[in-house]
């Protein structure tokens, strides 16, 4: 609605956009084949008086924005058709990411993807007007991650805006990023949670993933168990072999390390779960489980029904909490930067002499390797003692590192590690 918006407040004549919703399949059946192009055919003889090419020829550009349009069935050759045929734009939107990404291939080299994600804690805080300002990071480059001055600038503005920041942190750890968490703040935890439940998780579950390769349906319940595994396991990277034996045990049955593999390909395909792989050096891939981290922390307080908060002061009140805590941290931390477009990401699974690297961007030819230490009081010298080891190893290329905390903290880790809390760190984007 915005980029609508804006088309028609830049002078764009409202006949020359088309919008079309697709969620009411009923009312296409009086369309008849193809509805895609018998709707376009209707906007050229009725609403815009000529052909899109000839629109497009006399500087008149046409702009068609088609939602939920993967409820329709070959919706992909009927677009592939439209734009080899007619000079247009055509925004494709829907909520079903999986099922979007099925029509990629008729597409291929005709379409961008764009993924929306859930809030960034600069959406939360202009929804909710809380003066907190731009995303750090611009749209058009990756460039600023692989500067040391970049980070240090992030960590300055988080200090700078703390009252914003930390206000709109609250929000974000109560209610995570999506939109119905924030829309009405008078709605309850427990409706959120529930119109969580229905409308994110088992849609994605019962509704997009039901079917898979050829029509074959898949196992909903063991599809509902792996997600609950990567709630349990959420900023972790256990091996694949133990979830299976986990849900083995719960349902009884031998079930193989590859389906549950491919029942985590399915969900982060689907746009619930980030399986971070490990990371690849000169082609050689280190030995390891993604590590699980979810879209969203909300999901994870909905799907258990357990609530870990990430605001200090209430993780001074509820100490027990506080390793939980540090998981969910880390699993926010890598659902941030892998909505960062084009930026590779990895971690680095502890072995032989090697420790463990909770996260490593690449920028060009730099890694940027990346610690989440979500306590009151790190320590720094043992708490970054592997981001140390890898940024002096010249095989990495990493100029420095950077340790992810819970505040802002003025102990000093060294000239190489920028220290700075993960509500800073969000103001990223």
């Amino acid at each position: 609605m915005h980029v609508l918006s804006d088309l028609l407040a830049s002078g764009v004549e409202g006949k020359r956009v088309l919008r079309v919703q697709f969620d009411d399949l009923g009312a296409l059946d009086a369309v008849g084949v193809d509805p895609i192009i018998r709707i376009v055919d209707w906007f050229e003889h009725v609403v815009l008086g000529e052909s899109l090419n000839e629109a497009a020829a006399a500087g008149r550009p046409t702009y068609l924005f088609l939602d939920e349009v993967q409820n329709l069935s070959g919706w992909a050759p009927q677009l592939k058709a439209l734009v080899d045929t007619s000079s247009t734009q055509v925004v494709v939107t829907g909520s079903s990411a999986l099922r979007l990404e099925l029509g990629r291939d008729s597409l291929a080299g005709r379409i961008n993807t764009i993924e929306a994600g859930v809030l960034s804690l600069t959406e939360i805080a202009a929804l909710r007007d809380i003066p907190l300002g731009a995303p750090s990071l611009a749209d058009n480059g990756l460039g600023p991650l692989a500067q040391v001055e970049f980070w240090q600038e992030l960590r300055r503005r988080g200090v700078r805006e703390a009252a914003a920041r930390d206000s709109v942190f609250a929000f974000f750890s109560e209610r995570g990023g999506y939109p119905i968490g924030h829309a009405r703040a008078d709605v309850t935890w427990p409706q959120i949670a529930d119109q969580l439940n229905e409308t994110v998780v088992k849609r994605v579950i019962q509704h997009d993933l039901r079917l898979g390769e050829r029509g074959r349906r898949r196992d909903e319940a063991l599809l509902q168990e792996v997600f609950r595994l990567a709630c349990r396991y959420a900023g972790q990277a256990p091996p694949i072999h133990t979830l299976a034996e986990d849900a083995r045990q719960v349902f009884g049955a031998n079930l193989g390390d590859n389906r549950v593999r491919q029942y985590l390909r399915f969900l982060s395909e689907a746009l619930l779960i980030r399986a971070i792989e490990p990371l690849e050096i000169r082609l050689k891939k280190k030995r390891g489980s993604p590590k699980l981290c979810l879209v969203d922390h909300a999901l994870r307080a909905s799907w258990l029904q357990e609530v870990v908060p990430l605001v200090p002061a209430e993780l001074t009140q509820q100490p027990a909490l506080s390793t939980l805590a540090g998981r969910v941290a880390e699993s926010v931390v890598g659902a941030v930067l892998s909505t960062i477009v084009g930026l590779d990401i990895a971690h680095v699974p502890e072995r032989g002499g090697d420790a463990e690297i909770d996260f490593v961007i690449t920028v060009g030819t730099r890694r940027i390797p990346i610690e989440v230490k979500y306590q009151a009081t790190p320590d720094p010298v043992r708490d970054v003692a592997g981001l140390r080891s890898f940024v002096r190893r010249t095989v990495n290329n990493a100029p420095f590192g950077v340790v992810i905390t819970q505040s802002d903290t003025d102990i000093d880790f060294g000239p190489d590690i920028v220290a700075l809390p993960l509500s800073s760190m969000m103001l990223l984007r």
